[in-house]
């Protein structure tokens, strides 16, 4: 077997890696919700699939509020 050329490591670039308060950020979207749930939605139209994500997103913007 012959080996052409070694591998190198990616380089990370000008900006390096991320920071602890970058990493604590990103984190901090895994505990999002989308209010939508689970399963396969089927609908005849457009709009009544548009209604439900419009319903599911005022439910979620609703339990926001109250969070708050």
């Amino acid at each position: 077997m012959r080996i052409i050329g070694h591998r190198r490591p990616r380089d990370i670039g000008k900006l390096g890696p991320p920071t602890d308060a970058e990493q604590a950020w990103l984190l901090s979207f895994a505990h999002r919700r989308t209010g939508v749930p689970k399963g396969v939605f089927r609908y005849r139209t457009h709009e009544e699939a548009n209604a439900d994500w419009d319903r599911w997103n005022a439910k979620l913007v609703a339990e926001t509020v109250v969070r708050k």
